[in-house]
């Protein structure tokens, strides 16, 4: 029977063991701080902010709330962006994506001060994680990848020598969960598939582990993976659900598959919760450089 990998259970021990270390910095007259940047009124960014600033008081973390009409300007986000690089009691922060029509993301993420970056997606950041394949690592890592990591390895899941089939290349997850899966202290091997790929199904036969971060509800067939193989679900599609006249989220895999595989993370509270853990493990680690 398949093992239901529970992210849930997993970041609730995390950030058990954070809000311990946001205790001793405290003590050394250190107080850690998130900051956002919300522009517009999105309701699954206003949601998504009200839980990290929820987890952010479960854990002792201050909360640095910026938020932003949608009709603000680039110069106007960017003044905010350059606000909390100088704000002391800021020791990181997001600027919560998407941004409205018209603005250049990657603009302002290039704004971000490095050592400030929360959700560790700074090309300065991604180009520390490419050049240091071997050893340790002291700036911030990308949430997502991270979380699917460390929810691997809390259920023993060893990686080492492992076939890994990612689907999609989104650099929120896609494109850089390789750069920490190929690290020497993971050392699994990755096929990167995406809308190009020619024979993606049989790539997803071959592997140990697929990584399904595609946003195609249900992509993931049983007969697309082979016997025990360890599923790991990070898609996000909204589906109308014809019965309640609701919508429910769905994941990249059908779930059909956990039958046949050996450990799946289910969709929603597998890798999600993981997620809005790294950004609370970051922020702590920020604040423990500077101790």
């Amino acid at each position: 029977m398949a093992v239901r990998i529970d992210g849930k259970a997993v970041s609730a021990r995390i950030k058990k063991d954070l809000a311990a270390r946001v205790e001793t910095l405290k003590a050394q007259g250190i107080e850690p701080g998130l900051g956002t940047i919300l522009v517009g009124s999105d309701p699954g960014s206003v949601k998504y902010v009200a839980g990290k600033h929820a987890d952010c008081a479960e854990i002792g973390v201050n909360s640095i709330k910026r938020e932003l009409s949608g009709d603000a300007t680039f110069e106007q986000i960017a003044e905010t962006v350059r606000e909390l690089n100088e704000d002391p009691a800021c020791t990181g922060y997001i600027v919560q994506l998407p941004l409205p029509k018209g603005i250049d993301e990657n603009a302002i993420i290039d704004l971000i001060d490095p050592s400030k970056d929360a959700d560790g997606m700074h090309p300065y950041n991604l180009g520390e994680l490419v050049l240091h394949a071997k050893g340790d690592i002291t700036t911030p890592l990308p949430c997502t990848p991270r979380g699917v990591i460390e929810l691997l390895g809390s259920y023993d899941i060893d990686l080492d020598g492992k076939e890994v089939c990612v689907l999609g290349r989104g650099i929120t997850i896609g494109r850089t969960i390789g750069l920490l899966l190929t690290r020497k202290s993971v050392n699994a091997t990755v096929t990167l598939c995406h809308t190009g790929t020619k024979d993606v199904r049989d790539h997803m036969r071959r592997a140990d582990v697929i990584v399904a971060a595609m946003g195609s509800a249900g992509f993931v067939k049983p007969d697309d993976i082979k016997e025990g193989a360890v599923l790991v679900d990070v898609g996000v599609s909204r589906v109308l659900d014809e019965e309640t006249g609701r919508y429910r989220v769905k994941g990249d895999i059908d779930k059909a598959c956990y039958e046949k595989a050996s450990a799946y993370t289910p969709n929603p509270g597998g890798v999600g919760p993981m997620t809005r853990a790294m950004l609370l493990q970051n922020v702590v680690e920020m604040a423990e450089r500077r101790a």
